[in-house]
């Protein structure tokens, strides 16, 4: 893509962002979408370059779904839930024959995952704001994540707050990982949990 085509629609992604941040402040994370900072240690943690099958809940505008197509394997699947029907739109028109995305609310994952016939996620990736969620939302949230990560499966979280590490620990244990992402607006913590084995 032309440098001049791809920095338009950067442009516009963080206008949509914007004013979706503005219509609906609890469920978008941001003002502005993520930095590529973010996305590269985002990535990382996910291990998504050797996943099979990746969940991102929250694609908002697409920044991250494109980084994880672009880390995915030819032969991998990454299904995108999202809540919000303008960023589907947006997320639909990315032309990918791995992606599927599905509206609906990250406590329905299992749901969705059995809809698209599609197996237990590597890695389940969100940047949802679990700070402007409800606990028991939130709790919910985690034990649809704990219920579908096999052994081995990864979640990871990219927040400005770390409300969601407060909410895992009972679910999911101690964050084996979590590391501040500096270049980014706003700065952001990134929580990597492992499914441990039962």
């Amino acid at each position: 893509m032309p440098d001049n085509v791809e920095q338009q629609k950067q442009q516009d992604d963080r206008i949509v962002f914007l004013r979706e941040f503005l219509k609906h402040p609890n469920q978008v994370a941001s003002i502005i979408p993520s930095s590529r900072f973010l996305e590269r240690r985002v990535m990382d943690q996910a291990n998504v370059k050797t996943a099979r099958m990746v969940v991102e809940l929250g694609g908002g505008t697409g920044g991250t779904t494109r980084a994880i197509l672009r880390e995915l394997p030819p032969e991998g699947k990454l299904l995108v839930i999202e809540i919000n029907a303008r960023f589907c739109a947006r997320l639909q028109a990315i032309n990918d024959p791995r992606l599927i995305v599905h509206r609906g609310n990250a406590q329905d994952l299992q749901e969705a995952i059995a809809t698209h016939g599609l197996p237990a996620p590597d890695a389940i990736i969100s940047g949802i704001p679990f700070s402007t969620m409800g606990h028991d939302t939130g709790s919910r949230v985690l034990n649809a994540i704990k219920s579908v990560l096999p052994p081995g499966g990864c979640f990871v979280a990219y927040q400005f707050r770390k409300q969601v590490y407060e909410l895992a620990r009972p679910l999911l244990g101690r964050a084996a990982r979590v590391e501040l992402a500096l270049l980014n607006i706003p700065p952001m913590r990134v929580f990597r949990w492992e499914q441990q084995p039962a």
